[in-house]
């Protein structure tokens, strides 16, 4: 049994229909091996439960090499920033912040440890979980110039938003079932 196979015994019957998107998101359809576990790892750790997060790359292990959980791990982090920078610049609305300089760095964007379109779709991604629409839209429009298709970019963000779903489900309190 895999660890995702193990962790998702654990999520509650209240969440069943997460337990069930978990198993059919994870399995092979439009994205490679690499753009699936790349982005199910980053958007663990966006989600921020230890658990799903390390079963997720426990088997992910057995697909990807270290390069692309390495930049799964950057883009979860960079976007933990990008997403807050660029969502308070895009709903404030004024043109002086879109004037300043961003002065932060994103280097590992341009220089990815696996591949750049496979990186921007992580990064997608995670903004995608923490609602950041001009990430969204700036990495969406990368990923289709480069090649992707609609429906990779589709599955890819089923995959953010059940495994989002699952870190929730995990943390549900279980109760006995009242007698009614």
């Amino acid at each position: 049994m895999s660890a995702v196979d193990e962790l998702r015994a654990a999520i509650p019957e209240a969440a069943k229909d997460i337990k069930l998107n978990l198993q059919s998101v994870l399995q092979p359809g439009a994205l490679s091996p690499a753009q699936r576990w790349g982005v199910a790892i980053a958007s663990a750790v966006a989600a921020r439960n230890e658990r799903l997060r390390d079963a997720i790359i426990h088997d992910a292990r057995a697909d990807v090499g270290a390069e692309v959980i390495d930049d799964a791990l950057a883009a979860a982090a960079l976007m933990a920033m990008n997403n807050i920078y660029y969502r308070f610049r895009h709903m404030i609305g004024k043109e002086s912040y879109s004037q300043m300089p961003a002065r932060l760095r994103m280097q590992r964007i341009a220089r990815p440890a696996s591949n750049k379109v496979d990186f921007e779709l992580f990064c997608l991604a995670v903004s995608a979980i923490n609602g950041c629409e001009m990430c969204m839209r700036s990495h969406e429009d990368v990923v289709t110039k480069a090649g992707l298709s609609e429906e990779q970019v589709h599955d890819a963000i089923r995959i953010a938003a059940t495994v989002n779903a699952a870190a929730v489900a995990l943390e549900l309190p279980v109760f006995e079932a009242i007698a009614v």
